[in-house]
């Protein structure tokens, strides 16, 4: 049950649903992996006149047969069991069906019945508006193919919508709750891990019991018998044509090259030609592009970066992907030993920067600060070079100028001379009247720099996340 601590807010939105006056159409969706069917599973455990149907690829007949068959069982009904019928006549038997508490009706992997018959959402708008929205039920859409998902569920086009009354985007499990997991490791021995599986729930069960990260590697993801092994192309293929583009684009932004530019320069084409590529995997959230965080119009920023967000994809691709052909011969001690060389500095250490300012919101809500902020990110420039963390109050003008260290020895007060210097240029890009100054290093600080601290009261460190 440890898993669903983290997913209380969700469980939260199904309960509202359930208990609002009326019936209720809830989309659930999200990439596969990520818990949306133990989801689910959960909140149906609490509900008992329930009714979970799981599509297959089959056509949609087979689909209208076999949820036939369930409707038949949930309502004792043997003459529906051997009718034939349409999916306007099954679901009038089972809203005829009484039941002591509200229907629950999941239909998860919903895309597929789309997928197999276009007109399926039309014909479930029409059952919705002529039948379900009047009798009390809730009705759960759920589906892992994001781009057929949104299509017929929630974009405007689709007949849908408009008619569902809340939708849940299942993430991935932010890495405060990697403990619930990982009982006695420390953040130094976590971060490792959710470097890896990103927050992806079914990634993090194939990790317990391990203490040694690249043990874990060796075995789950450079094995060819391993799901991991193959798992890109499982979470791409139903998703996009073209893979082998897709899959080039993704390689070269794990190789470093975030310019749209560069992209383009390594892929030897036109930067024009990547524009319909780029945003099918922004709408997949497989990558995002990423301005510094002072740009008032993030949308016309020259200085745009794209970046992957998903941590497994961004590893598989810059670990994995390029030794395929060292894999596929059984080498995988020779790749392994790749692997170590630029884990922890040339990966690692940039999700560690990304915890880290994921934390700035957690220290704000908990009043670390006499103000709330409104902005967290950070900041590339010719004058600054990079700064890991920017943080804004744009109502009280306050600025919180950061460094993350993935490092196994302890800072000192050089990092923080460095930051003084650099916050002027964003004093003036931000207008703010006070600087306050954050630094987190997982390996501790030098005595100077934690007395600097006790002495300057908007100096902060954090030698945990």
């Amino acid at each position: 049950m440890q898993k669903f601590v983290n997913r209380k807010t969700e469980l939260e939105t199904l309960e509202k649903q359930y208990n609002a006056e009326g019936s209720s159409l809830v989309i659930v969706y999200g990439r596969r992996r990520v818990g949306k069917t133990a989801l689910l599973t959960e909140f149906l455990k609490s509900h008992n006149d329930s009714l979970y149907f799981l599509a297959t690829e089959e056509s949609e007949i087979q689909n209208l047969n076999y949820f036939k068959a369930q409707v038949a069982e949930f309502t004792n009904n043997e003459l529906l069991r051997s009718a034939t019928v349409d999916w306007y006549t099954v679901f009038k038997t089972l809203v005829s069906y009484r039941t002591e508490t509200k229907k629950v009706i999941v239909f998860d992997e919903f895309q597929y019945i789309g997928q197999s018959n276009s007109a399926f959402p039309s014909i479930l708008q029409k059952i919705w508006d002529t039948m379900l929205k009047d009798a009390n039920i809730m009705l759960i859409l759920c589906g892992s193919l994001v781009s057929l998902m949104k299509s017929q569920t929630l974009d405007y086009g689709s007949p849908l919508y408009g008619r569902r009354t809340a939708q849940i985007k299942l993430k991935q499990i932010p890495f405060q709750h990697y403990h619930e997991f990982y009982e006695g490791k420390s953040d130094n021995e976590l971060l490792p891990f959710y470097a890896v599986t990103g927050g992806v729930p079914k990634y993090i069960e194939t990790f317990q019991g391990y203490d040694d990260i690249y043990l874990a590697i060796r075995e789950n993801i450079l094995n060819a018998q391993s799901f991991l092994y193959e798992e890109p192309y499982f979470l791409l293929q139903k998703e996009v044509s073209e893979i082998g583009s897709y899959f080039s684009l993704i390689k070269a932004i794990a190789m470093g090259n975030h310019k749209l530019s560069d992209i383009a320069g390594n892929l030897g084409v036109k930067q024009t030609s990547l524009t319909k590529y780029l945003k099918v995997l922004m709408d997949l959230d497989l990558i995002e592009r990423e301005v510094p965080v002072t740009e008032s119009a993030p949308e016309k920023s020259k200085s745009g970066l794209y970046r992957i967000t998903d941590n497994f994809i961004a590893f598989w691709f810059k670990f994995v992907y390029p030794y395929r052909a060292y894999l596929e011969k059984g080498e995988k001690e020779y790749v392994l030993s790749q692997i170590k060389k630029g884990f922890v500095q040339n990966f690692a250490s940039f999700v560690y920067e990304d915890v880290c300012r994921e934390k700035m919101w957690e220290l704000s809500v908990a009043g670390t600060w006499n103000f709330r902020l409104d902005k967290v990110g950070r900041y590339w420039g010719a004058k600054t070079g990079e700064v890991d963390i920017v943080a804004q109050d744009s109502v009280g003008k306050n600025l919180i100028v950061g460094e993350c260290k993935y490092s196994t020895t302890p800072k000192g007060l050089s990092i923080l001379h460095d930051l003084q210097t650099k916050s002027s240029v964003l004093q003036q890009l931000t207008g703010a009247t006070c600087v306050h100054y954050i630094i987190f290093n997982l390996s501790g600080f030098t005595q100077g720099l934690l007395d600097e601290a006790k002495k300057n009261n908007l100096v902060l460190l954090y030698d945990c996340i």
